[in-house]
């Protein structure tokens, strides 16, 4: 079964975050925060549709110059996420810069950008080259559950967490994992092709097992069909398990709270991407800096039922012992060493 998300950090873990995830099959990509992000190809930035920032500390938020220097010129819609005041950020952002000559442009590159305001909360707003990025089209938003995004293949969701200012965590969840028994449809004697993508989509949509689905193909330079009950296709020629999860959590001090909020986040990830930045034996340093240690990441992974973990934003001064780090992550994780 090949994954529809594929992660990978921007840096190395004393570097920027930034996690870079392509979609398999979809043909874009999204991200999850914006630290120096220099080392991405343009073509990788250009394939972003979704960027999620947890806050806006330089150390998270500088790549989005260089995002928006590889972009201008290009028709293409760019969604960004990020905390209370994030609107009023990126609009201050964009008006630093001088958009006299942008009415030339052929193509319109715009950004919407989301700012959660507080729990079931948000204001969304849009800013086109055009119109020299002023502005626009505002409105109010309600949040189900702390959902962002929702879409037939995934959706997004986020936590409020508290770095002394608020800072969002986020799950990236595919709502189910849908592969065909191509010896099955033989045996039915039904052929491959278009028909087999609406079906997966028919069944990610929810649709009732009697609803009567159109199985077509080509034959003879016409077009043939059949009907067949949904639910006997799900039965008979697919296998449907549960879609990837992927979580994302960085900046945030350990208390209950907090952690509750991870845990109930990142409950079940098959990945989950978490600060490791201090040594518990440093933790009351940590926690002055609104930072967690490896250990209390490591515990919260394994309250989650988190599959793997990797560890990011090590503090500097770590530069010589990422080895401590990385052990003391794993020995409270009761997991194997990931490679």
């Amino acid at each position: 079964m090949r994954p529809l998300f594929h992660p990978k950090l921007v840096n190395d873990p004393f570097g920027d975050p930034a996690l870079y995830v392509d979609c398999l099959f979809e043909k874009r990509a999204m991200m999850f925060d914006l630290g120096d992000i220099r080392k991405l190809a343009p073509r990788k930035i250009l394939r972003l549709s979704h960027i999620f920032v947890s806050h806006t500390h330089m150390d998270h938020f500088m790549g989005f110059d260089w995002l928006l220097r590889i972009s201008l010129g290009r028709e293409k819609r760019m969604h960004l996420f990020g905390p209370a005041r994030f609107l009023e950020q990126v609009e201050h952002k964009l008006a630093a810069y001088t958009w006299n000559l942008v009415e030339n442009y052929s193509s319109d590159f715009t950004l919407v950008v989301t700012e959660v305001q507080q729990e079931g909360m948000a204001r969304r707003a849009r800013f086109r080259c055009r119109t020299a990025f002023r502005r626009e089209a505002e409105e109010e938003l309600a949040l189900a559950d702390g959902v962002l995004v929702d879409e037939e293949m995934f959706r997004v969701r986020c936590a409020i967490l508290d770095h002394k200012t608020p800072c969002l965590g986020f799950a990236l969840e595919e709502k189910a994992h849908v592969n065909v028994w191509k010896n099955r449809l033989a045996e039915m004697r039904l052929p491959m092709g278009p028909w087999l993508r609406e079906l997966k989509q028919a069944v990610l949509r929810g649709e009732a097992d009697d609803t009567p689905f159109r199985v077509w193909w080509k034959e003879g330079g016409q077009v043939r069909e059949t009907h067949i009950p949904l639910g006997r296709l799900k039965a008979e020629v697919l296998r449907i398990v549960s879609g990837q999860k992927i979580s994302y959590v960085t900046d945030l001090v350990y208390h209950p709270e907090n952690a509750g909020k991870v845990i109930n986040l990142a409950r079940g990830s098959d990945l989950l991407f978490i600060e490791a930045g201090f040594l518990h034996q440093d933790a009351e340093r940590a926690a002055q800096k609104y930072h967690l240690t490896a250990r209390q990441a490591g515990s919260m992974a394994r309250e989650a039922g988190v599959k793997n973990v990797i560890p990011l934003h090590f503090s500097p001064s770590y530069s010589d012992r990422e080895a401590l780090l990385r052990q003391e992550l794993e020995d409270s994780l009761g997991l194997q060493p990931i490679v």
